[in-house]
């Protein structure tokens, strides 16, 4: 469970961590869990998670994304993912696992390309908070991975778990700018936006 949720976000995020965060983990892989809280409505920022096809939306590290011509953002598509240059990763190709546009749920995995990430799978949740006419957004990002002949788990979680991190931060800098941009911040000013 991530240190940084308080006890209350604990408590309600424990049967969606249960669901989609916890994993069998096998000889040799490793697994990690964070957490993001982000002072936005969870549409909106589900509206940015949800785009497989624009990861560098909020992903730091992507030099650029393909996807196929007559691309159709559905379970099975792919992208193709180019790293910056100095990552111990060159290029990745990701195949979209699940979208959930009611349960705020989706995820990917990695099926080819340069880099160290074996088997990488990743699980992302939206979830909403509301509390004294303020709502926000928790944000739940979950992976398993092989871990590379030579490397402990040490290694490849820190690796892992840094990206995931800054990501996670990038996510909540983009869409809190945004909800003061579009004026969404109380109830009643969520609510306006999300039914209209």
């Amino acid at each position: 469970m991530p240190s940084e949720l308080t006890p209350e976000e604990r408590s309600e995020l424990k049967e969606s961590i249960a669901e989609f965060h916890t994993y069998k983990l096998g000889p040799g892989s490793c697994s990690s869990l964070h957490a993001q809280r982000i002072h936005a409505p969870p549409e909106l920022v589900w509206s940015i998670v949800r785009r497989f096809d624009k990861p560098q939306t909020y992903k730091h590290f992507i030099k650029s994304c393909s996807v196929e011509q007559g691309f159709e953002m559905r379970v099975g598509c792919t992208r193709d993912v180019i790293v910056i240059s100095g990552l111990p990763a060159n290029t990745s190709t990701e195949r979209l696992d699940v979208l959930d546009d009611e349960r705020k749920v989706t995820g990917f995995s990695i099926i080819g390309g340069e880099h160290r990430l074996t088997n990488y799978r990743s699980v992302t949740t939206v979830h909403r908070f509301e509390k004294e006419d303020r709502i926000w957004t928790v944000v739940l990002e979950s992976y398993v991975v092989d871990m590379p002949e030579g490397n402990s788990e040490d290694d490849t979680r820190m690796f892992a778990d840094t990206v995931v991190k800054l990501n996670l931060q990038k996510l909540a800098t983009v869409t809190e700018a945004m909800a003061r941009n579009s004026g969404a911040g109380s109830a009643s000013q969520v609510t306006k936006t999300t039914t209209s």
